[in-house]
This record gives structure tokens, sequence and C-alpha cells, in this order.
């Protein structure tokens, strides 16, 4: 038992808060973020970006080196299953983003630490990248290695909008069923996937239905066409922002313990225990 006074224990509290606020996170998340682990959940972001985007961009590539064996429907398929996958392989890491606008989200509703998101976001960026050198290495320069880019007849001004608004529903999926409110666990990762997949299935002649600006960065940079990509940039970040502010009309206040579970992953320490508050 601690032999501090409740006098004495109040400015130790307040010393932690203002340094928790001064690093650019919430007071309770330190529980929940252990440096020594930090680099294992860098690696799930990157491996897991890596796998999506492969599948993803794959998709077109594949079908460009096939003539056209890979439908829509199973191009559009192929990405939602991965995430389903990851999500229940890696989510508990480091919460599985694999998405700028994930990140973005989960920091601004008070769930995962500002000052780590710089980090999760070069890692899905590299991921990105990594696969796209990968299908360039094996297959060459075909099916513009899955870029996406308004479709036919399509101004960038209303792709972006289609992404504005798939990102803001993706996201709220995100968020809704990371919260103590609905409780699934592990089912989220199904609500996740088949979100893709709907959103894959009818917007996907229109913008790509990319809904993240790394799946769209490394085709882009690989490519060296940078033309198009504000739109995966604008779109899905604006998105997210939006989401943020439905779940907070909706919900109130984020930082709950399921909600920082999902955003950072519950990995256990050398010890193995489990993060607590």
């Amino acid at each position: 038992m601690s032999s501090l006074k409740p006098s004495d224990a109040a400015p130790d509290a307040r010393a932690s808060t203002g340094s928790a606020l001064l690093a650019l996170e919430a007071p309770w998340s330190p529980a929940f973020d252990d440096p020594k682990q930090e680099w294992r959940r860098l690696l799930s972001e990157l491996l897991g970006t890596f796998l999506l985007v492969l599948v993803g961009a794959g998709g077109a590539v594949v079908n460009a080196l096939s003539d056209g064996a890979i439908s829509r429907t199973a191009a559009v398929t192929a990405p939602g299953l991965l995430v389903l996958g990851v999500i229940l392989w890696m989510g508990a890491i480091g919460g599985a983003h694999l998405n700028p606008a994930v990140s973005l989200a989960f920091a601004l509703r008070g769930d995962f630490p500002w000052r780590r998101v710089p980090g999760y976001v070069l890692a899905q960026l590299v991921g990105s990248t990594a696969a796209c050198l990968v299908l360039w290495a094996l297959f060459g320069r075909i099916g513009a290695l899955g870029e996406t880019v308004p479709g036919p007849g399509v101004s960038s001004v209303q792709a972006m909008a289609i992404e504005l608004l798939l990102t803001v529903g993706l996201v709220s999926t995100i968020l809704g069923t990371a919260s103590s409110a609905q409780n699934v666990g592990a089912l989220s990762s199904i609500a996740v996937g088949a979100y893709i997949v709907l959103a894959g299935l009818w917007s996907s002649p229109v913008s790509g239905a990319s809904m993240n600006p790394a799946r769209s960065f490394g085709p882009a940079l690989v490519n060296g066409d940078f033309a198009q990509f504000w739109v995966y940039l604008v779109g899905p970040l604006g998105g997210a922002v939006l989401a943020v502010g439905i779940a907070f009309l909706l919900r109130g206040r984020g930082g709950g313990r399921a909600g920082r579970s999902a955003a950072q992953g519950t990995l256990r320490d050398r010890r193995g225990q489990a993060p607590r508050r």
C-alpha cells in the first residue's frame, strides 16, 4: 500500500497528466504504449499494408496479364477478404490500421496517440510501395500497377466526392465496431471486410474504391504519376474527419478502453500481461 497521502499524490497525478499532454497523447495511453513493442506494431502495419496492396493492386496486374481473367467482382472482393484475415491475424498486435485515414480517425477520436501516427503512416506507405515494386519485378509495369484513377467520364472532383463518402462509411464501421457499445470483438473484421467489398461492388467503376491513401500511394510512386493522387488523399482523409464527427454525435467522446484496445492492439509484454489502464 502506498504511504502517500491524497494531497501528496495529487501533484504527481497532475504532473503525469501534463506529461502525457505534452507528448500529444491522452493521459491513459501509456498503458497501451510500451515503446519496447513499437517495432512489432510498425512491422505489422508494414506487412499488413504490403499484403493489402499486393492483393488490391495485384488484381489489376493479373487481370492485364491474363487477358481479363479477373472479374470486377473478384477484384473488389479479394481486398475485403484480405483485410478480414489481417485484422484477425494481426489486429491484436497494433490495431491493423493499414490506412492513414484510419490512423487519423483513431487519433482524432482519442483512441490512438498522435505521436505514433507518423510512424504508422510511414510503415503503411513503405508497405504499399514495396508491394508495387514486387508486382513490377514479377510481371512488369502492366495494368498500371493497379493505380487508382477516376473512371471514364468521371471528373476528379466527382471521384474525390465518392472517395470521401465511401471513407465516411468505412471509418464509421471501424469506429462503431471498435466501441464498447457494440462489443463485437473479432467479429468486427467481418463488418469491415464486408463493407470494403460492398463499397467496391458499386463504386469501383467511378473511383476505384480506394478509401486509402496508402493503397493509392504505392502505384502512383512506382509509376511516377501523382496527377490524380490528390483525389485519394483529400477524399479519404476528409471522410475520416467527418466519420469522427459522426461518431461524436452518436456516441459522445472516444477514448474508452474498448476503442483504445482496438486502435492500439493488446500486445502482451514479456511478463505475459496485457496492457492495463
